[in-house]
């Protein structure tokens, strides 16, 4: 799984790359997507792999400082369609290169920026043993139930940067599909409605799997509790989202598939 996720992302960057057709603001946003997936997993799948085998139980501190990134790039991924679909005429006036440039850089920025003030709570925190964290993977939940001090501060504002990145982050997508939905609806034809719902409906399958999962994980007062639940629905965000984001826009766009079938 680990392979054909690195596999499947990579070879979306590639097309984009090589087809000029594939080089728009879209596609731009799904190789900033696909970019992070292949760190994310990286940084998470062959490690967990090795404390399953055996060959490597320990995990450094500074890996389970994590950031946000793909929160953001998901909203920018809903405002995208729905510049696309909402005002069709100024679309390419409003979404520009250079445009589509600060949005992605902001993405990155705001994602670093929203762990900062987790990092440096966490950092401070004292722990006395025994340092074996209940997870297959570093997370910061896993962290806090090893500290042998007061974590309501980091509880508190993990609680408090999750509800700001997430939350806020669907809002935005939420409200972009509401117009999307609307203006699809007022579209007289059935196949002018089935074109237009088509350039948005991977990337929500991909928004329903990824924040069902994360607002679970992360958007709730206590960090403590349901740790081996947690494992199983962070299965999600770190193997099963990234391994199916590649399948999920290549078989749901027209485009990606022509573009996928000229390349083999």
């Amino acid at each position: 799984m680990y392979v054909l996720t690195i596999v499947g992302n990579v070879s979306i960057i590639t097309l984009v790359w090589i087809h000029p057709r594939l080089q728009t603001p879209m596609y731009f946003f799904l190789c900033n997507l696909s970019f992070l997936e292949i760190w994310y997993t990286t940084a998470c799948v062959p490690k967990a792999i090795g404390v399953m085998l055996g060959t490597s139980q320990t995990i450094s501190f500074t890996v389970c400082i994590l950031g946000s990134t793909e929160c953001f790039l998901l909203a920018v991924m809903a405002y995208d369609p729905y510049l696309a679909i909402c005002h069709p005429l100024r679309y390419s006036s409003l979404m520009t290169n250079t445009f589509s440039a600060q949005l992605a850089f902001l993405c990155w920025l705001c994602g670093f920026l929203a762990i900062f003030v987790l990092a440096s709570l966490i950092s401070r925190l004292s722990f006395c043993g025994p340092n074996i964290i209940n997870y297959f993977l570093c997370d910061v939940d896993s962290c806090i139930a090893l500290s042998c001090t007061d974590t309501s501060l980091v509880e508190l504002a993990m609680f408090m940067v999750s509800i700001i990145v997430v939350m806020v982050s669907c809002a935005v997508t939420q409200i972009s599909y509401i117009y999307i939905i609307s203006t699809i609806l007022r579209i007289p034809s059935v196949q002018g409605r089935q074109k237009a719902f088509s350039t948005c409906s991977a990337h929500l399958t991909v928004v329903t799997i990824w924040y069902g999962s994360i607002i679970f994980l992360y958007v709730k007062p206590s960090a403590q509790n349901s740790l081996d639940l947690n494992k199983t629905i962070n299965i999600f965000n770190t193997i099963v989202t990234p391994l199916l984001n590649p399948f999920i826009y290549t078989l749901r766009n027209k485009e990606a598939k022509e573009a996928l079938g000229k390349a083999l």
